[in-house]
């Protein structure tokens, strides 16, 4: 008997910061708890831009994770009313499946902040993806 696997979902509008952030952090812990057939993790913005933002990139560097290579995708609402949970991150009006538990972070955009600030998002965004790793994988 095979499990479902539960489904996240990581949107921002330029998916270029804060939703990257909350992706790497989630395949980080979907590693490490060995949940790999058991999470599956969607990112995306409304309105993506051309690349992640380089002061996003060298914040997660410092946490041993290269975004560098990333690419800011395009998400559909059809692909978000699949996700069990869609983590927005403040700035999104999306209208999805009344099924998909819709929770805003309401975090800054890092974008344009002085290092200290793109650190503190990031801080609060590797905390809030553990804490729902927590949530839903309590045992592990």
């Amino acid at each position: 008997m095979s499990e479902t696997p539960v489904r996240f979902g990581f949107v921002c509008v330029q998916n270029a910061g804060r939703s990257q952030m909350s992706a790497a952090f989630a395949e980080r812990e979907r590693q490490r708890r060995d949940l790999e057939n058991r999470v599956e993790i969607l990112t995306g913005g409304t309105m993506p831009a051309d690349e992640v933002h380089p002061e996003v990139v060298e914040a997660m560097r410092e946490r041993g994770v290269d975004l560098s290579g990333r690419v800011p995708r395009e998400v559909s609402d059809e692909e978000l009313d699949e996700c069990d949970v869609v983590a927005t991150m403040g700035c999104s009006t999306l209208e999805l499946d009344a099924s998909v538990d819709v929770r805003d972070w309401d975090l800054d955009d890092p974008h344009g902040q002085d290092v200290e600030r793109v650190r503190e998002i990031r801080d609060e965004i590797e905390t809030r993806v553990s804490d729902l790793f927590d949530e839903f994988f309590p045992d592990g």
